[in-house]
């Protein structure tokens, strides 16, 4: 069996949990014998991941010998300013893509019922076509449609059975494709608008994820949380909507604990600074615990729109003593301020599924997840609150922080749980997916 599969991201080259899903699915097809194509808007590094066959835009005007003369392709990063993730309007100005501010971006809210007041949308060489807001106005959504158009050329040249496109900013691509090439398209949900802006959706984004699941022959979702919204807030049938849990890498070794000071213990908050992540909460929490517990350090690792005013909330909350921002970490980083940590708190307001307190829980790091949170659907026996309760968050911080056997624990049953989780086995279930939209005179 052979996937065209299409996502923004891929590792080592990532901005959040995209990329790190994308790369425990597609090792965990190869696993399952499915072989993947993996289209991405930019080149990447020669030296990347092996088990997947990377396909890129660039490789359209490669130059010297064939399509695919890999060592002549430029090598470029994905443009840290075109994130799925959080909210573009605030990025993209920040970026100073928006080339004028004089027209504001009209507000717009999703349809009382799902479709309703949505655009007609066009798939034509290529390009998709929506109406809505301006808040992903500029390169981010030319970008898409360029990628939409140049996914349809990588498609031509290559022998598929199935297409599986990753979150909103690939699904025109994927319904572009589907059209030109006839294989049935599974789209991927790790994340919705409602997610990333609440109930001021962005008309345009809606429009894109709405049609995407609608064009697809199934939809995948990372929790039932995720399901739900698809089923009440996009008008997809039920039947047609399929839930594959994302899992974890356990890494190899010892994770010893390495405190920034002896006498201090380490709080964690590892995550993009935005709304969606509910950064905010967890200051306003740390602030209560600090009224009672001074030994402790908070550590806010992550950029993102909302960094400044979490700085300016620290500061006003006069914790700057208390509190230390590390910026946008990766790879050997994310495993040092692990090992530094002795608990890790997701506050997060909606987050479709949630794989850092797996990466946690795999470093032997004891969690607090939100309720509102896809995770919490597979993790029973770690601390869970609602995300706007910030005196019991202070509460269970406290209580992990002042009693070890509470947090031996934790960790303990945290590595019983990992246990039940494997990208392998997640991978399996999309594979059943895949053989499900796949006609039997077609199976590879």
């Amino acid at each position: 069996m052979k996937v065209f599969m299409l996502g923004w991201e891929f590792p080592p080259h990532i901005s959040g949990g995209l990329g790190t899903a994308c790369f425990g699915l597609t090792k965990g097809l190869v696993e399952n014998a499915v072989q993947v194509f993996f289209v991405l808007p930019t080149a990447v590094p020669i030296s990347g991941p092996s088990h997947v066959e990377i396909r890129t835009p660039a490789m359209l005007e490669s130059k010297g010998g064939g399509p695919y003369d890999l060592p002549n392709l430029e090598v470029r990063q994905v443009d840290a300013a075109l994130q799925p993730y959080a909210q573009p309007g605030r990025i993209l100005k920040a970026a100073g893509r928006i080339r004028s501010i004089a027209d504001k971006p009209r507000k717009t809210q999703a349809p009382a019922r799902p479709g309703a007041g949505t655009q007609k949308k066009q798939v034509s060489a290529g390009l998709f076509t929506t109406g809505g807001g301006a808040h992903y106005q500029g390169d981010l959504m030319s970008q898409v449609n360029r990628f939409a158009s140049q996914a349809v050329e990588l498609a031509r040249r290559e022998e598929f059975d199935v297409i599986h496109a990753h979150d909103w900013m690939t699904y025109p691509a994927g319904i572009a494709v589907k059209c030109a090439t006839g294989r049935p398209l599974v789209v991927h949900v790790h994340s919705t608008e409602f997610d990333r802006s609440g109930e001021q959706v962005n008309q345009q984004v809606y429009d894109i994820e709405r049609a995407g699941m609608h064009a697809a022959d199934r939809v995948v979702c990372v929790s039932y949380l995720t399901r739900s919204q698809c089923v009440s807030r996009y008008g997809v049938t039920p039947q047609k909507v399929d839930v594959v849990y994302n899992a974890v890498e356990i890494p190899n070794g010892e994770f010893p604990m390495r405190p920034i000071r002896q006498n201090e213990k380490i709080v964690l908050f590892l995550g993009r600074m935005t709304m969606q992540k509910g950064p905010e909460f967890f200051l306003r929490a740390a602030r209560k615990v600090v009224d009672k517990f001074k030994n402790v350090r908070f550590v806010m690792a992550g950029s993102g729109d909302m960094i400044t005013q979490c700085i300016r909330e620290a500061a006003d909350l006069r914790l700057g003593r208390y509190v230390t921002f590390t910026g946008f970490l990766r790879g050997s980083d994310v495993d040092k301020v692990f090992a530094m940590a002795d608990l890790y708190v997701m506050p997060s307001v909606s987050e479709p599924f949630g794989i850092a307190p797996l990466e946690a829980l795999s470093r032997n790091v004891p969690v607090i997840i939100s309720k509102q949170s896809g995770v919490s659907e597979v993790l029973k026996h770690v601390l869970k609150v609602d995300f706007w309760d910030v005196d019991e968050m202070a509460n269970k911080i406290l209580a992990v922080l002042r009693h070890p056997p509470l947090q031996r624990t934790l960790r303990h049953h945290g590595a019983i749980e990992l246990r039940k989780l494997s990208w392998r086995d997640s991978a399996a279930r999309l594979k059943a997916i895949y053989q499900g939209v796949i006609p039997a005179a077609g199976l590879s």
